[in-house]
Protein backbone atom coordinates (compact mmCIF):
# COMPACT_ATOMS: atom_id res chain seq x y z
CA UNK A 1 0.00 0.00 0.00
CA UNK A 2 1.20 3.62 -0.61
CA UNK A 3 1.89 5.57 3.02
CA UNK A 4 2.05 8.81 0.68
CA UNK A 5 -1.77 7.99 -0.73
CA UNK A 6 -3.02 6.91 2.69
CA UNK A 7 -1.63 9.97 4.21
CA UNK A 8 -3.18 12.37 1.58
CA UNK A 9 -6.66 10.86 2.63
CA UNK A 10 -6.41 10.51 6.57
CA UNK A 11 -4.99 14.12 6.97
CA UNK A 12 -8.01 15.87 5.13
CA UNK A 13 -10.18 13.94 6.88
CA UNK A 14 -9.13 14.38 10.38
CA UNK A 15 -9.21 17.89 9.87
CA UNK A 16 -12.63 18.15 8.05
CA UNK A 17 -13.47 16.06 11.27
CA UNK A 18 -12.21 18.41 14.34
CA UNK A 19 -13.34 21.97 12.22
CA UNK A 20 -16.71 20.26 12.23
CA UNK A 21 -16.68 18.63 15.61
CA UNK A 22 -15.58 22.42 16.58
CA UNK A 23 -18.45 24.10 14.91
CA UNK A 24 -21.10 21.79 15.93
CA UNK A 25 -19.69 21.25 19.70
CA UNK A 26 -18.28 24.74 20.57
CA UNK A 27 -22.12 25.85 21.09
CA UNK A 28 -23.44 23.35 22.78
CA UNK A 29 -20.25 23.04 25.52
CA UNK A 30 -20.44 27.33 25.78
CA UNK A 31 -24.46 26.70 26.76
CA UNK A 32 -23.28 24.02 29.07
CA UNK A 33 -20.64 26.32 30.65
CA UNK A 34 -23.11 29.22 31.27
CA UNK A 35 -25.64 26.59 32.97
CA UNK A 36 -22.84 25.51 35.57
CA UNK A 37 -22.06 29.01 35.73
CA UNK A 38 -25.76 29.67 36.73
CA UNK A 39 -25.87 26.83 38.95
CA UNK A 40 -22.42 27.85 40.72
CA UNK A 41 -23.87 31.24 41.53
CA UNK A 42 -27.23 29.69 42.69
CA UNK A 43 -25.93 27.73 45.21
CA UNK A 44 -23.11 29.89 46.41
CA UNK A 45 -25.59 33.02 46.85
CA UNK A 46 -26.81 32.05 50.12
CA UNK A 47 -29.45 34.14 51.86
CA UNK A 48 -28.22 36.74 54.51
CA UNK A 49 -30.17 35.30 57.00
CA UNK A 50 -28.76 31.97 56.98
CA UNK A 51 -25.30 33.23 57.28
CA UNK A 52 -26.15 35.91 60.24
CA UNK A 53 -27.59 32.87 61.63
CA UNK A 54 -25.00 30.31 60.99
CA UNK A 55 -22.47 33.16 62.16
CA UNK A 56 -24.49 33.61 65.49
CA UNK A 57 -24.13 29.80 65.90
CA UNK A 58 -20.52 29.84 65.52
CA UNK A 59 -20.02 32.69 68.19
CA UNK A 60 -22.51 30.68 70.59
CA UNK A 61 -20.11 27.84 70.05
CA UNK A 62 -16.88 29.48 70.68
CA UNK A 63 -18.48 31.24 73.58
CA UNK A 64 -19.72 27.68 75.10
CA UNK A 65 -15.86 26.56 74.86
CA UNK A 66 -13.95 29.51 75.68
CA UNK A 67 -15.87 29.08 79.09
CA UNK A 68 -15.69 25.27 79.23
CA UNK A 69 -11.64 26.13 78.42
CA UNK A 70 -12.03 28.20 81.62
CA UNK A 71 -13.29 25.61 83.64
CA UNK A 72 -10.85 23.00 82.73
CA UNK A 73 -8.03 24.91 83.48
CA UNK A 74 -9.83 25.71 86.76
CA UNK A 75 -10.14 22.19 88.04
CA UNK A 76 -6.40 21.52 87.12
CA UNK A 77 -5.46 23.70 88.84
CA UNK A 78 -7.44 22.80 91.97
CA UNK A 79 -6.93 19.27 91.43
CA UNK A 80 -3.51 18.99 89.94
CA UNK A 81 -1.18 19.85 93.13
CA UNK A 82 -3.42 17.01 95.28
CA UNK A 83 -3.05 14.37 93.11
CA UNK A 84 0.63 14.96 92.16
CA UNK A 85 0.75 15.00 96.25
CA UNK A 86 1.20 18.72 96.69
CA UNK A 87 0.03 20.54 99.68
CA UNK A 88 -3.34 21.69 97.55
CA UNK A 89 -4.19 25.15 96.76
CA UNK A 90 -2.50 27.94 98.04
CA UNK A 91 0.27 26.07 99.71
CA UNK A 92 -1.63 23.94 102.57
CA UNK A 93 -4.18 26.53 103.67
CA UNK A 94 -6.74 24.42 103.28
CA UNK A 95 -5.78 21.60 105.44
CA UNK A 96 -6.89 21.13 108.48
CA UNK A 97 -5.66 21.60 111.94
CA UNK A 98 -3.41 18.40 112.58
CA UNK A 99 -1.52 17.75 109.62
Amino acid sequence: MDWEALVALVVPTVFIVTVGGVIVLRPIAKRFGTLLDAMARERSGAPPEEIRRLGEAVATVNDRLTLLEERLDFTERLIGPRASGGTGPAGGEGKPPGY
